[in-house]
């Protein structure tokens, strides 16, 4: 149960990985963009205030009790303010202040420099608002964030770094994901193994048997001699392909058309065994020596031919291995069926280790043979078209 689940997280890695970054990303800047917003909008809140109390201050001081008035509104309006204000003549000299942590009206020199540093970093944030006597300025009104501002102006850098542990955490999820992944191949690998040198293990148990049955038959022992040949032959390729996974490959020229005939006289000596009444036919012309590993890429084609034989599932059916030219100095070998066919999602996941329409498969066929060709061969495998009901058309392009 629990390995059933890694593999389907496995298959649906690639999707989760691409959704949570999308989401990511989105998050990011629409937070971004509405924390912008609602610091611009307080901003021009906290500047239509300070505009008001600069009017209020000169109607206030237009009038014959100005000092009663601005004793008021110092009182009951200013001290009230929750941002800091100060308040300095035409020098810039700072004549009061509020919502600081040090003392109001104090003259002391150390305190007068903390108030100019204060105000030259409101004037970075906000312009001063003039206040006037008729048309002659008289003061300057100097205001700062308040603490909700502020709040919201770190509030960013305090969600990116929440979303910066998130996606920490997603990753050593995914690295999980991706060490579950190597441990299914492994698993795999073993079992894919034990299955491949199971057919000519079993077949030489049987020919030995045979052989004891006829021991006084020289002619048939020959015979059966040359089988036995075969499928230790066949025990020698399978080591051979899997001692070269992981290791670096040796590429040597050669012919093409020597290695599919092989493979389909292979298969056709199997597929009575298999219960299939199917024609593998071979369309291809002459290619000119590629630099091919052929114990691997007999393994990739007899992956991909398999595949086919699996999906011709009644009677009549047909396979045809066509090669050709694809691009300047690449050719492809073309293995279409008649079979099933795929929907197009499908054709996304085929080559995922571990993505199998089989109760029994392991999933890993055409996952060795991407790696095969595209890692070992520097070429391309993929679905050159499906039509569910039509059948599939898989090519490898060589060069």
């Amino acid at each position: 149960m629990a390995f059933s689940l890694q593999k389907k997280l496995y298959l649906l890695s690639g999707t989760l990985k691409s959704l949570f970054f999308v989401l990511m990303v989105f998050i990011v800047i629409g937070f971004l963009l509405y924390t912008q917003k609602l610091v611009n909008d307080l901003r021009s809140e906290s500047r239509d205030i300070v505009e008001l109390h600069a009017q209020t201050i000169q109607k206030i001081a237009s009038d014959v009790e100005a000092d009663e008035g601005l004793g008021w509104f110092f009182e009951n309006v200013i001290q009230k303010t929750n941002f800091p204000l100060i308040l300095a003549d035409t020098e810039g000299n700072p004549t009061s202040w509020i919502g600081f942590e040090f003392p109001q009206n104090n003259s002391a020199s150390e305190i007068e420099s903390r108030v100019r540093k204060m105000m030259k970093r409101m004037a970075r944030e906000n312009d001063p608002v003039a206040i006037t006597y008729g048309e002659t300025v008289i003061s300057y009104l100097y205001y700062g964030d308040s603490k909700l501002i502020t709040q919201l102006v770190y509030l960013p850098y305090i969600t990116l770094s929440a979303l910066g542990l998130l996606i920490l955490g997603a990753f050593l999820g995914f690295s999980s994901i991706k060490s579950s992944e190597q441990s299914f191949i492994w698993v795999g690998m073993a079992k894919e193994t034990a299955h491949q040198l199971g057919t000519p293990t079993s077949s030489l148990m049987g020919w030995i048997e045979m052989i004891k049955l006829h021991a006084n038959q020289p002619d048939k022992i020959h015979i059966m001699a040359e089988d036995m040949e075969t499928d230790v032959k066949r025990l020698e390729k399978v080591a051979a392909r899997f001692s070269q996974i992981g290791s670096k490959t040796d590429l040597k020229l050669q012919e093409l058309d020597p290695i599919l005939d092989d493979l389909i006289h292979y298969f056709q000596r199997r597929l009575p065994q298999m219960g299939k009444e199917t024609q593998i036919v071979k369309k291809s012309i002459v290619l000119p020596p590629l630099p091919i590993n052929r114990d691997l890429l007999e393994w990739a084609i007899e992956n991909l031919l398999k595949n086919a034989l699996d999906a011709v599932k009644g009677k009549n059916g047909v396979i045809t291995i066509q090669t050709g030219i694809h691009d300047k100095g690449k050719y492809f070998i073309d293995i279409e069926d008649n079979g099933v066919g795929m929907p197009i999602k499908m054709r996304r996941d085929i080559f995922k280790a571990g993505y199998s329409t089989k109760k029994r498969g392991w999933g890993l066929g055409l996952n060795f043979t991407k790696r095969i060709i595209e890692e070992y061969h520097n070429g391309r495998v993929f679905v050159k078209e499906s039509h569910p009901g039509k059948g599939t058309t898989m090519r490898i392009v060589l060069g």
